[in-house]
């Protein structure tokens, strides 16, 4: 997929936005089903103000195409501003290294960034996820309180939401967020 949209778009440069972003940190083997078993994919592109590279990918590889008849999954092309991500994220993208993606250039939401994005969205399937990586101990609270705290000012409704989901999840599974930042 990554290969495929980085042809399409003419942009090897792509950034893992949804919960596929989580593969750049740990293998299949390694997560919770519901964590990997997305039949599509969150791309955006760098450089890519007018959305243009983004709907070129939606058109060729996205939702409903012969590539997701063929292939049984897709990638959907979104804007980097899609998600509201805390301060910093980008200093801490994770690259994805995978010769098979070639040309393409990976680069995946980090852990604590990418779950703090899901819980902002505010859906259903973003608190199972969450949730899963967290009762997984693929997850460490404080780290994720502490990018909660990130989020934009702008966002402080989304910010709060974050925070009291964190600290009741945390709580029912037992978890205390360490000295802030410790992992």
């Amino acid at each position: 997929m990554l290969r495929a949209a980085a042809r399409v778009a003419g942009d090897p440069d792509i950034l893992v936005l949804g919960s596929q972003a989580i593969l750049g940190t740990f293998g299949e083997d390694d997560l919770p089903e519901i964590a990997w078993l997305s039949v599509e994919a969150d791309l955006a592109f760098f450089d890519d103000d007018d959305s243009a590279k983004a709907n070129l990918v939606d058109g060729a590889i996205g939702e409903l195409s012969s590539f997701h008849q063929t292939f049984a999954y897709y990638a959907q092309g979104v804007d980097v501003s899609t998600a509201i991500l805390p301060v910093g994220w980008r200093e801490r993208l994770v690259r994805f290294d995978a010769r098979a993606a070639e040309p393409a250039t990976a680069l995946c939401l980090e852990r604590h960034d990418l779950i703090v994005a899901k819980l902002a969205a505010h859906r259903e399937k973003d608190f199972a996820f969450a949730y899963a990586l967290l009762e997984a101990r693929l997850a460490d609270l404080g780290t994720l309180l502490d990018r909660a705290a990130l989020l934009p000012a702008g966002h402080g409704v989304a910010r709060a939401r974050v925070i009291d989901w964190l600290r009741g999840s945390g709580h029912r599974l037992g978890l205390t967020p360490d000295a802030p930042g410790s992992e």
